[in-house]
């Protein structure tokens, strides 16, 4: 039997298949995307859930003229494949490669740009209004995830679209989990809908959406016929389609959460990769077991994150504390308000979300929190260079947009035991709210569970002793400094400084640092603009101090997909860029004789 997939090398060439043929292309599609993501690794359930929803999309659409949005992008893999880019799909989410996610400079099929949930609708009705503005006859399809459905810009969405004649479909794929197991009401109110026991008005019809299901979403045939009806409805439709992530490999079936993104495993049969033991634990789980230490002596400790209760580790408290420990859904601003609205009742509300989305909950952590100054202890997770998510996941923005906000005390640890040490200080009572931010992956101690010390707020600290020139650190990029710092050994002695705290600075070490050194380095995993080393700028400018400042961190650009090791080349954060730093530094030196 001939490979039908080897000829697919744009949805014009899918169109021209006949509709019986396309259940082989779904298993050649499927069996391609496991074969790739058990060698080069990615996102793998979401994208296998809807292989023959994407199939028929492109089948019955004119795609690039009709315009697809998928919702976040794990689910577009099979979408990339279709479209152009099976031949280079090997290189998702490595260094110069395509994006694991949709990108519109990427191909002319990808219509939106995501990575973070929620913006489908929104996006999509901006285009299907625009369509009209501009008298244009085509079709706009969001696809969007039960999980994603429930986050807050997408009730907007759909609150809007209900009252336009919009051209919009909007498609949910409802299968129960978005990373974790889905949550809340209206979860629990699609369960009710697939059981047939849900009595009450259909709150998409409510809403004014034509709604249509809820149908099975591997069955090619049924969603076919249903598009093709749904491409006569005028106005706003909605479209209920129900699929089982990781459908098609029985262990990304029956293991829903590991298999999301499950790293390297046997494309034959299924099993994960053994991975070596470490004596290192991940940042996540020093916060996770920490939390939950911390809870058992403290009762008014409570935990909340926004869907990311594994990718967090506040996992560990939800199985010991259910009644303590709180996953939200994807709703980064409730989640934000609800740990201000305890906190006004006395509780010790730890709020962990992922550094690039408490981007999408700013205003409340300037409006809810910050401004009535409420003690909110929030974790940022996935801090810095995150790898091969990409530039809609690096958590390279928080120190500059939370260093302007008044009454904010902000903490990066630079490794386990001052994780799990300003938490402790954290709990036993702040005057102000406080940001913690740590980076993805293993830290450096093995033996990192040592008895609490209290940290005393806004006090930096000397790692080596030097002259002449000063490196200045936060957080885990110490580590980069330190390795520099040992091989510059036999050529000069740089004194390194972890300043620990980014707000409030510790100011009378810096007025030390400044009238013993000549030349001053600040390294740090966050942007320059606006970041640590432009408040140790800021701070000398102040003080008139006239010595040389080099900062290093992320440049003015969005980074892209590759390991660490790799960005931080690109970033000139590696080993190798800082000894050239300090080099640079000693001949300034040298030829300015200062």
């Amino acid at each position: 039997m001939k490979k039908l997939l080897d000829h697919i090398h744009s949805p014009s060439d899918l169109r021209t298949l006949d509709q019986e043929d396309l259940p082989q292309l779904a298993k050649e599609l499927r069996d391609f995307i496991i074969d790739i993501v058990a060698t080069k690794e990615g996102h793998l359930g979401a994208s296998l859930g809807v292989v023959e929803l994407t199939i028929a999309l492109h089948f019955v659409y004119n795609t690039p003229e009709d315009l697809l949005v998928w919702d976040v992008g794990h689910q577009a893999y099979g979408h990339k494949i279709l479209t152009g880019r099976k031949s280079i799909f090997h290189t998702n989410r490595q260094l110069h490669g395509i994006s694991g996610f949709p990108k519109r400079d990427e191909s002319n099929y990808d219509t939106f740009g995501v990575g973070h949930s929620s913006t489908s609708i929104s996006a999509a009705l901006g285009m299907a209004i625009a369509s009209q503005l501009k008298g244009e006859d085509r079709h706009h399809v969001a696809i969007i995830g039960d999980a994603s459905i429930a986050s807050g810009m997408a009730y907007e969405g759909l609150n809007h679209a209900g009252v336009t004649d919009a051209n919009l479909l909007v498609i949910l794929n409802d299968n129960a989990i978005g990373i974790d197991p889905s949550v809340g009401a209206l979860k629990q109110y699609l369960t009710n809908v697939k059981k047939g026991t849900e009595k009450q008005d259909n709150i998409f019809e409510a809403l004014n959406f034509d709604y249509t299901g809820p149908i099975d979403g591997h069955d090619l045939n049924a969603i076919i016929k249903e598009l093709k009806r749904l491409k006569s409805v005028k106005g706003p439709k909605f479209l209920h389609v129900i699929t089982t992530k990781g459908k098609g490999l029985r262990q990304a079936e029956e293991n829903q959460v590991t298999y999301h993104a499950p790293g390297k495993f046997d494309s034959a049969t299924g099993e994960l990769a053994i991975k070596t033991a470490s004596s290192l634990t991940k940042f996540q789980d020093v916060f996770g077991l920490t939390i939950v230490e911390l809870a058992e002596k403290n009762p008014k400790i409570v935990g909340i994150t926004p869907a990311m209760p594994t990718g967090s580790s506040l996992k560990y408290m939800m199985d010991q504390m259910p009644d303590r420990a709180f996953d939200v859904g994807i709703a980064e601003q409730h989640a934000v308000t609800l740990s201000a609205g305890m906190a006004t009742q006395g509780m010790m509300v730890f709020c962990n979300i992922y550094s690039t989305f408490l981007q999408r909950a700013y205003d409340q952590v300037i409006h809810d929190v910050a401004l009535q100054n409420l003690p909110v202890i929030f974790c940022l997770d996935r801090a810095g260079l995150v790898g091969e998510d990409g530039a809609t996941h690096h958590g390279v923005f928080d120190l500059a947009y939370l260093r302007c906000i008044p009454n904010l005390i902000i903490f990066v640890p630079r490794n386990e035991i001052e994780l799990r040490n300003i938490m402790y200080t954290a709990q036993l009572g702040l005057q102000h709210p406080i940001a913690i931010r740590y980076p993805r992956g293993y830290g450096v101690i093995p033996d990192w569970k040592q008895p609490f010390e209290k940290l005393e707020i806004g006090k930096g600290e000397l790692l080596t002793e030097g002259r002449d020139i000063a490196i200045l650190t936060v957080g885990f990029i110490a580590e980069n400094a330190k390795e520099a710092i040992s091989q510059l050994n036999g050529k000069t002695k740089v004194a390194h400084y972890d300043m620990r705290f980014v707000k409030p600075l510790d100011e009378a070490l810096l007025h030390e640092i400044f009238n013993d050194s000549k030349y001053l380095i600040t390294v740090e995993d966050g942007t320059i603009i606006g970041g640590f080393g432009s408040a140790v700028l800021e701070f000398a400018a102040e003080h008139q101090y006239s010595i040389p400042i080099k900062i290093l961190g992320i440049p003015d650009t969005f980074m892209e997909h590759g390991n660490v090791a790799q960005l931080q080349h690109l970033a000139h954060l590696d080993v190798n860029a800082i000894i050239k730093t300090v080099e640079a530094a000693l001949l300034f030196i040298k030829t300015h004789q200062i």
